[in-house]
């Protein structure tokens, strides 16, 4: 069971929060002003946090601060009723994964605590050498090695390679992939491509007839071992 941290001092909404995330399976702890959040965060493991920006105690940007201080890798999905672009960017350069301006939809909100969930338990699943074939990634140092070539990985990289290899044989979506690289799963653009057609310069043998990274048309790509 995922154990999801909320603060939010605003009772009427925790409430609503609270009841659809435990009708979800979900346990949750609430805590209302900031500065109880951060000793509440300190003191047990948390998979995702729902913040709001405007706190009692200690503001939400202050918060994530802290969180990121503590643990870079716990989501984080910012509630607030800014909805500026300015919110937004600090909010991102700050560390948050997610931000929902309020009032917003409940399904739409649980939907956006799924898929940082289901993000959080990749990055929990991951290994720090995986060999496949004449390839080696090393994903401690961003090191990938084939046939005798050293590569040099950026985060962005890692993170994709992470996500396929982890699922091997399994079809990941390229919304998938656009989100674990903070972009909407619907973006018109082709970052997605650009990796793939750079991984099959490092890893295949033959990059126009891959046997490791997969296209599967129209959806996205599976990794083959």
């Amino acid at each position: 069971m995922s154990h999801i941290l909320l603060i939010e001092d605003e009772e009427n909404i925790a409430k609503g929060i609270i009841l659809n995330l435990e009708l979800e399976g979900f346990e949750v702890t609430h805590a209302a002003r900031g500065d109880e959040a951060i000793e509440i965060y300190e003191q047990k493991n948390f998979d995702l946090v729902v913040l709001d920006l405007m706190l009692p105690g200690l503001s939400g940007e202050d918060i994530l601060v802290k969180i990121r201080d503590v643990n870079e890798k716990t989501p984080v999905l910012v509630l607030s009723a800014k909805d500026s672009s300015k919110s937004k960017v600090r909010c991102f350069n700050l560390g948050t994964d997610d931000y929902l301006a309020k009032p917003f939809n409940l399904d739409e909100f649980i939907l956006r605590v799924k898929r940082l969930l289901k993000r959080s338990s990749w990055t929990k699943k991951e290994v720090e050498v995986y060999k496949f074939g004449n390839n080696e990634i090393n994903f401690s140092d961003f090191k990938a090695y084939s046939n005798e070539q050293e590569y040099s990985l950026t985060e962005q990289e890692a993170k994709i390679l992470t996500l396929l290899t982890q699922n091997e044989g399994e079809v990941v979506t390229r919304g998938e992939l656009l989100e674990l690289l903070g972009y909407k799963k619907d973006s018109n653009t082709r970052t997605i491509d650009n990796f793939i057609v750079r991984f099959r310069k490092y890893f295949e043998e033959n990059p126009k007839e891959p046997k490791h990274i997969i296209s599967i048309r129209s959806v996205g790509y599976k990794f083959v071992k």
